[in-house]
């Protein structure tokens, strides 16, 4: 899911959207259950936030607007986390499967948490 050193970087818009959709298919092929289920509902919901908020946070009309949003993304972000876990230490979800997108959404995490400090410091907004 990284873009190479010698490509641009992938706008943080398309890597959210495509990090829901890698949930929702990743979801569509759990095994049927209502373990499963659930969780994956949960899931989704987390995942699929994580790009609307993002999206949320580009038309903020303020500072304190876009690093609130940004927060909200952080949240549902590491919520997401906490749900590919409990599939893989429930043993739904294959280890191999749910770190690669553990891995993902920690590192929309770290981004997301450096957005917020950048925007904190910033004394103009939107540079």
């Amino acid at each position: 899911m990284l873009s190479k050193a010698k490509n641009p970087p992938e706008d943080l818009r398309t890597r959210t959207k495509r990090f829901a959709l890698a949930t929702i298919r990743l979801c569509e092929s759990l095994p049927k259950g209502r373990t499963a289920d659930i969780l994956a509902r949960q899931l989704i919901r987390s995942a699929c936030s994580v790009g609307a908020n993002y999206r949320a946070a580009d038309c903020a009309r303020s500072k304190a607007d876009f690093v609130s949003k940004l927060g909200i993304v952080h949240e549902e972000c590491d919520e997401s986390v906490y749900w590919f876990e409990l599939l893989v230490e429930s043993g739904i979800l294959a280890k191999d499967k749910g770190e690669a997108a553990i891995h993902e959404a920690t590192e929309i995490v770290a981004i997301i948490v450096s957005s917020i400090k950048t925007a904190k410091d910033s004394p103009t907004w939107r540079g």
